[in-house]
């Protein structure tokens, strides 16, 4: 599956780091890992922590699929809102997904400074009323979230405007937030589980999985085997052509970033990423070295050609956006623009877990929508747990029967 097109920033600037071994031989393992983006990187970190024997199978190159186009804001705000995933699910269990995921900004902080060098940086996160009409719904929400302990904030057009130079009808301003460089953090990570013992296989593609009472086994492509107690599935948008049913909606994203700004007419929005009431709504962050990454513009395309030819229109389309946001920024030129492909959930949440056609010893990890990195952390302890058979609190929220 084709995930991404044009130049994703992360891939042309980190370059290949670290080069890792095709499977040449059969292997057996405590749990096989299939995907070798952030989401897997994530969860082999979980399981080589508690002692498991891990392989990862990677059919690409190591982070070179979604997780070379994410743009990586990090929050816990999810697509849907506090508000309306509690009228859906009930307030209880709303509550406890947005703070498990503001709890993992925390969590990703410390793994990043054990790796060191993985750009994260703690923000601000501005969600802002795209329309006027847009503010009484956005107040609610602040309301809710202020009511039960999240760190948020109100302001207004002018607050807006002398804190962060732009004009909206009003905004929430919430913490905990972050960036990060995903792709950095993928190799670093898995590079660092190698060395504690961690098997990481690129351009090994699976073609079958093969449950059983006791173990699965999964056949590459060359034909070799590799017998595990567990597999997880976390292959990003592509875990979905292993289930008979489809749970999202493939849809594609644009993106591009800009060249070096002067740091003082950036300055009102470094350690800012910023997401708007509208769907879909344009989004953007910084980055360290004075760039914008602004991305947007989705779509229902999940064709890559068809896909690829859009890019240049769509950043074209960004860049009038943000000029209309910041016209002190121009004139302002995209350095690489790109599009992914990603997974849209009707709940806005994550599928992590068994799924019933394949049997408890199969676990997938899709951390599906707009925070995915966020979702990956919590996803990491619901199934770590899942493999030692103890409850978590989020197993019925984000497990697949939800949508039955």
């Amino acid at each position: 599956m084709d995930l991404k097109s044009g130049y994703p920033y992360w891939a042309v600037s980190n370059g290949l780091m670290y080069a890792f071994p095709r499977l040449e031989a059969d292997a057996r393992c405590d749990v096989a890992i299939i995907g070798g983006g952030v989401t897997a990187a994530l969860i082999a970190d979980a399981l080589i922590e508690d002692g498991h024997e891990v392989v990862v199978l990677e059919q690409r190159d190591i982070g070179w699929g979604s997780t070379a186009a994410s743009t990586a804001l990090l929050q816990y705000e999810s697509d849907v809102t506090l508000g309306d995933l509690a009228r859906q699910y009930g307030l209880t269990e709303a509550l406890k997904s947005y703070r498990a995921s503001a709890e993992t900004i925390g969590q990703l902080e410390a793994l990043s400074r054990r790796l060191r060098d993985v750009g994260f940086e703690r923000v601000h996160s501005v969600y802002y009323a795209s329309r006027a009409w847009h503010r009484r719904k956005l107040r609610s929400e602040f309301d809710l979230r202020a009511e039960h302990g999240f760190d948020v904030e109100w302001l207004g057009p002018e607050e807006l405007l002398e804190r962060f130079g732009f004009r909206a009808p009003a905004a929430i301003v919430s913490t905990p937030a972050a960036s990060i460089d995903p792709y950095r953090l993928t190799h670093r990570l898995f590079r660092a589980l190698q060395g504690q013992g961690a098997q990481v296989f690129d351009r090994t593609c699976v073609e079958r999985i093969e449950p059983s009472a006791r173990k699965v086994d999964l056949v590459t492509g060359d034909g070799l085997r590799v017998r595990a107690g567990h597999v997880v599935v976390a292959a990003g948008y592509a875990s979905q052509q292993w289930l008979d049913r489809r749970f999202a909606s493939n849809r594609s994203s644009y993106a591009f970033i800009s060249d070096p700004l002067d740091p003082d007419v950036l300055a009102s929005l470094r350690r800012t990423v910023m997401w708007e009431t509208a769907r879909p709504y344009l989004y953007l962050r910084t980055t360290p070295d004075c760039r914008v990454i602004v991305g947007g513009e989705d779509d229902a395309v999940d064709i890559p050609a068809r896909r690829d030819g859009r890019v240049g229109k769509k950043a074209g389309k960004l860049m009038e956006k943000l000029s209309g946001l910041f016209p002190q920024l121009q004139p302002l030129i995209p350095a690489f623009s790109w599009a992914g492909t990603f997974a849209e959930t009707k709940d806005g949440l994550p599928f992590m877990g068994a799924n019933a056609q394949w049997g408890p010893r199969v676990l997938f990890a899709m951390a599906y929508g707009g925070n995915g990195i966020t979702y990956s952390m919590v996803g990491r302890d619901l199934i770590r747990a899942a493999i030692k058979r103890r409850q978590h609190p989020l197993a019925a929220l984000y497990s697949f029967d939800r949508m039955r």
